[in-house]
C-alpha cells in the first residue's frame, strides 16, 4: 500500500498509498494518477488525474496513456514528483507495448491494432456490436491512385479486399513440430518442405467482413462479389501453417488473392501483379 520509487521524481502505489498527505509531502508528490472504478477524496495541494477503470488486468489503459504521460510529465517537469495508484500484470503489459511503439499511442501501428482485437475477443463471447474503428476501410471506398500500398485482390473476380496495413504479422511459430498433438494439415506438411510456412495472411477485419463477423464467434470469409472462399475467422483463434497460435484469427489464403503493386510511371500509375 506505500509508495515505491521507480524513477527519479515517480512513485508508484496501491489504495492506500495518499492515506497520509504528510508522506506525500515528504515526497514532493504534487501530483497523483489514480486508475481506479471509483474516483478517490481529493488530497490539499496535490493535482489529481483520475482515470475510470477497474482494477483488472483485462482492463483498457493503453488509449489512455498519452494523457497519463502528459500529466506525470508536467508535474515531474516542474521539479515537482508524481504518484501512480495502480499496477497489475495487464498495466504492466500495456506500458511494455506503449514503449515498444515509441511513446505514443499509435492506432495504425500492428501492435496496437492486435491490442485492440485481443481486448475484444477476451471482453465478447458473441460479439454483436463491434466498434466501427476495428474494421479497416474498405479499399473500394477510396482513391487508390496516389496510394502505394500493396494491394490484394480476389483471385477469382479480382474484388479489391485489403491493403499491405492491414496485415498483422506475427513471429514465425515451430513449424510441424507444433502441430504433433494433432493430424499434420497440408499447410504444415508444406513447411516441412522447405516451402513458405505462412500460407495464410492474418488481418485486421475490414469494413466487407461485419455482415460475417456479427453474433457468431467462428466462420468462412467469403470474397463480398462473387463469394468465393477465401479464408475463415475465429474470435477463440487459431493456428497458421507455420504453428503459431494467433488470436483472434482472421484468415486469408494466399491461394485465394493476388498481390498488386501500384508503381508510378511519369504522371501515370501502373498495377503490378
Amino acid at each position: 500500500g506505500g509508495m515505491v520509487p521507480v524513477l527519479a521524481g515517480l512513485y508508484v502505489g496501491g489504495a492506500e498509498s495518499c492515506s497520509s498527505p504528510e508522506a506525500l509531502s515528504a515526497a514532493g508528490v504534487v501530483a497523483v494518477l489514480t486508475v481506479d472504478a471509483e474516483e478517490p477524496p481529493a488530497v490539499p495541494g496535490v493535482r489529481a488525474m483520475h482515470v475510470r477503470a477497474r482494477d483488472e488486468p483485462g482492463a483498457d489503459l493503453l488509449s489512455r496513456l498519452d494523457e497519463c504521460a502528459a500529466f506525470l510529465g508536467a508535474a515531474r517537469a516542474g521539479g515537482g514528483a508524481a504518484l501512480v495508484r495502480w499496477v497489475n500484470p495487464g498495466f504492466q503489459g500495456q506500458l511494455k507495448l506503449y514503449e515498444a511503439m515509441g511513446c505514443a499511442v499509435d492506432t495504425s501501428s500492428v501492435l496496437y491494432k492486435r491490442y485492440r482485437l485481443e481486448m475484444l475477443s477476451e471482453r465478447f463471447s458473441e460479439p454483436q456490436d463491434l466498434p466501427r474503428e476495428v474494421f479497416a476501410v474498405d479499399p473500394t471506398t477510396t482513391c487508390q491512385t496516389l496510394n502505394t500500398e500493396v494491394l490484394y485482390r480476389c483471385r477469382k473476380c479480382r474484388r479489391a479486399l485489403f491493403r499491405s496495413s492491414s496485415i498483422l504479422s506475427h513471429t514465425e511459430g515451430m513449424g510441424p513440430t507444433a502441430f504433433a498433438h494433432k493430424k499434420m494439415t497440408d499447410s504444415a506438411r508444406l513447411s516441412g518442405n522447405g516451402q513458405e510456412k505462412c500460407t495464410s495472411y492474418f488481418i485486421e477485419p475490414v469494413q466487407w467482413m461485419e455482415p460475417a463477423l456479427l453474433g457468431v464467434m467462428e466462420g468462412q470469409l467469403l470474397c463480398p462479389k462473387c463469394t468465393s472462399k477465401l479464408g475463415s475467422f475465429s474470435w477463440k483463434g487459431d493456428q497458421c501453417s507455420c504453428g503459431r497460435w494467433v488470436t483472434p484469427a482472421f484468415q486469408i489464403h494466399k491461394s485465394r488473392v493476388d498481390e498488386v503493386r501500384t508503381l508510378p510511371v511519369g504522371n501515370f500509375q501502373t498495377a503490378k501483379t
